[in-house]
């Protein structure tokens, strides 16, 4: 039942003039400094890369955060391909 609720929520990245991103469906903040932003969606894992980077606005009980700063990429993060803990690649 709870599989359900999450996949009926939608997930949006909106990019303004590759400076201003607004994404949907954020669950947490992994990490981030000024070159790299990492987050957990209801879709997977999300990097984001550039210069500058600033987490502006964050509201997780309503899932968006908004980012300001040079865009320079935006991947999906599979939960297949998550970097594993150090424990996990010894024992791969």
């Amino acid at each position: 039942m709870t599989e359900n609720k999450i996949n009926s929520k939608s997930q949006n990245i909106l990019i303004e003039d590759r400076n201003k991103a607004t994404i949907s469906g954020v669950e947490q903040v992994d990490s981030f400094n000024d070159n790299s932003i990492v987050l957990s969606t209801i879709k997977g894992g999300l990097s984001i890369k550039g210069e500058g980077l600033n987490v502006g606005k964050l509201n997780i009980d309503e899932g968006n955060i908004k980012i300001s700063g040079m865009i320079n990429s935006i991947n999906y993060i599979s939960k297949e391909g998550a970097p594993k803990n150090f424990m996990g690649k010894i024992f791969k």
